[in-house]
């Protein structure tokens, strides 16, 4: 085993570690569309009306929590990982200098060189799977917080009465410009942490 091959593997790892990080904390970002207060609204029975979804989200206690939780972790993988791979690399530059030295018989040094190119792939293999766990644990995280936002415009629709609700985003801009008060974003925003706040504290 090559110690060329061996620093790239050991980077690759440790680059997926930080893709994870990078690619679970990268939502942040809200979209620049000012936001109004519900003061501001002055959307009526029948009128189409705006949520702001970047804004909501970013804001919204439940994704926040649900964020860090998932942030948490993430950093425990990626250390895992990290410390998998350092130790891999020191036991690999341990095993060469043996070899240069001759301080292995040829069936030792074989039966050495499998068992860490075993642990190389077993790492590899290790990262994929935690980057598949974590992919499906962050769909699901947006699957409950987008659950629990349509269920509450549902409900706050049912007094309001708005013709339709529509959505923007940062990378859609369904509403490229819109009267500031047809924005219900910060209305939804306020029932919304009103609500996940009552029933976290049940």
């Amino acid at each position: 085993m090559k110690k060329a091959n061996l620093i790239i593997n050991i980077v690759l790892i440790v680059a997926v570690a930080a893709l994870f990080v990078l690619h679970f904390t990268g939502r942040g970002k809200a979209s620049q569309i000012q936001t109004a207060g519900s003061e501001s609204v002055t959307a009526t029975k029948g009128d189409i009306v705006y949520i702001n979804l970047d804004t909501l989200i970013n804001q919204y206690d439940m994704y926040n929590d649900l964020r860090s939780e998932l942030q948490g972790k993430l950093s425990a993988i990626e250390n895992d990982i990290n410390k998998q791979g350092r130790a891999l690399e020191n036991d690999i530059k341990s095993f060469q200098e043996k070899m240069q030295k001759g301080l292995l018989t040829r069936s030792q040094a074989e039966s050495m060189n499998n068992d860490l190119a075993q642990r190389d792939q077993d790492l590899r293999n290790l990262t994929q799977q935690k980057q598949m766990e974590m992919a499906e644990e962050e769909s699901v995280m947006f699957n409950k917080v987008m659950d629990a936002i349509t269920t509450y415009v549902a409900e706050y629709n049912r007094q309001k009465q708005y013709s339709l609700i529509l959505t923007t985003t940062t990378a859609t801009t369904t509403v490229i410009n819109g009267n500031a008060g047809l924005d219900i974003t910060q209305d939804i925003l306020n029932g919304l942490n009103a609500e996940y706040i009552k029933n976290r504290n049940k």
